[in-house]
């Protein structure tokens, strides 16, 4: 089977071969990664009118349900992002009032 590999899989820094790992102890063969990367054979690229857009092959990370439902969830996320927004108002006042403090006031 002829492969055409969209990505590489990452090698050590040190290792100074080829990016299949060969030659290397502890570096194994290529695998395909979902979401990073994938062998796709001629025939899918084919199929895919000889497109190589990685996501077209290598799809998406499989996610772990953490079991806490979407409207749990963003509730949570959008409180913290509000209690964010408030920190980072009073640190804005903070910082302008440090500002003028050194004659750097308004300068607009």
């Amino acid at each position: 089977m002829v492969r055409s590999s969209l990505c590489l899989p990452a090698v050590s820094a040190s290792s100074g071969r080829g990016a299949g790992g060969e030659g290397n102890p502890g570096i194994s063969a290529y695998a395909d990664f979902p979401g990073f990367c994938k062998a796709a054979t001629l025939k899918e690229i084919q199929a895919h009118g000889h497109v190589l857009t990685p996501g077209r092959y290598v799809g998406a990370e499989e996610i772990e349900d953490d079991g806490i439902s979407f409207e749990e969830k963003m509730a949570e996320l959008s409180a913290e992002l509000y209690e964010q927004m408030a920190e980072a108002e009073e640190l804005d006042a903070a910082i302008k009032s440090n500002l003028e403090m050194l004659g750097f006031g308004d300068v607009t």
